[in-house]
């Protein structure tokens, strides 16, 4: 690959060719390495920085290199989340800067609490690595794992929950609906902190997703703009959907009440689900009705019918 010239924001003009750049992460890696050891970090930074999967974040790393390359208005962006760095901080950098929306004051806050909920809870990371991989498998308009890292507003949601539930879960409450509240504010995501969520969910878009309090979404969930995991405002306690693996819920539907919608079953745009929905169904209206059965094999077997 030739190397490429790059016109700045000044009159002068610089040399940039992909692999001089990756060497020289590297060689910024390890100056990294000399000047952390000299520094006194808090133990869930120390922890954070061993966790990731080394061949996903290798990937990323490349990804970001040649995006410089190929547009020099996003190099600086590239340049402060800082690529080169162990996963967890760059994490901990797009969350922030994202959740922060230009009050760059509040980014080291935000960088504290997702490198704690990093360094406490390893699951946090395990779980975004399997997110990030679904949404690449998933979202045609998701180009690589660098896209929905740096762009991806459904990803960010998500990730900032999965730190606000960890938060939750070690009793740290008020700081985890703070940050709740951030994400509703700057994504338009309203996740309540005591939700659990599985691994390899997307969040389609995001823009108007809420999730109650007891509501529970399992691994490989797909959720669209616009859905509600809602109560009926007739109960208390438990009273919010159950969302099992695989299911699809489309855009706009709503899903209210302590009902369950069953393993690989879909829910279509903007139906109104208040009966639980069986397992491999198709619903869709208002109210829901089953309009497609399938066995576990994905082979259609009825048409019509009532979720029971």
């Amino acid at each position: 690959m030739r190397a490429m010239r790059i016109r700045g924001s000044s009159a002068a003009e610089e040399e940039y060719h992909p692999y001089l750049a990756l060497r020289s992460i590297g060689d910024r890696r390890r100056g990294c390495v000399a000047d952390r050891a000299s520094q006194q970090p808090d133990e869930a930074a120390v922890r954070a920085a061993a966790l990731g999967d080394a061949s996903l974040w290798s990937e990323i790393e490349g990804q970001a290199v040649e995006m410089a390359a190929r547009e020099p208005m996003l190099r600086q962006t590239i340049d402060e989340t800082g690529f080169d760095a162990a996963p967890a901080r760059i994490v901990s950098a797009v969350l922030s800067c994202r959740l922060a929306s230009g009050h760059r004051s509040a980014i080291p806050l935000l960088q504290t609490l997702v490198l704690d909920a990093l360094g406490e809870d390893p699951t946090v990371l395990e779980f975004l690595e399997t997110d990030l991989r679904a949404v690449v498998a998933h979202d045609p308009a998701c180009r690589s794992g660098l896209h929905a890292l740096l762009h991806l507003k459904g990803f960010h949601a998500l990730q900032t929950h999965r730190v606000a539930h960890s938060l939750w879960k070690r009793g740290r409450e008020d700081i985890a609906h703070w940050l709740a509240s951030q994400a509703s504010a700057t994504l338009g995501v309203d996740i309540h902190p005591a939700v659990p969520i599985g691994a390899g969910v997307m969040l389609d878009h995001g823009t108007g997703i809420v999730i109650g309090e007891t509501a529970v979404v399992e691994e490989g969930v797909t959720i669209l703009q616009g859905v509600t995991l809602g109560a009926t405002g007739k109960h208390g306690g438990d009273r919010h959907p159950k969302v099992r693996q695989g299911a699809l819920l489309g855009a706009g539907a709503k899903v209210l009440g302590n009902i369950e919608i069953g393993r690989m079953s879909r829910v279509g745009a903007g139906s109104v689900v208040l009966r639980s929905v069986p397992a491999y169904c198709t619903v869709a209206g208002v109210a829901a009705r089953v309009v497609r059965r399938r066995d576990a094999g994905g082979v259609e077997i009825t048409i019509g019918g009532t979720a029971e």
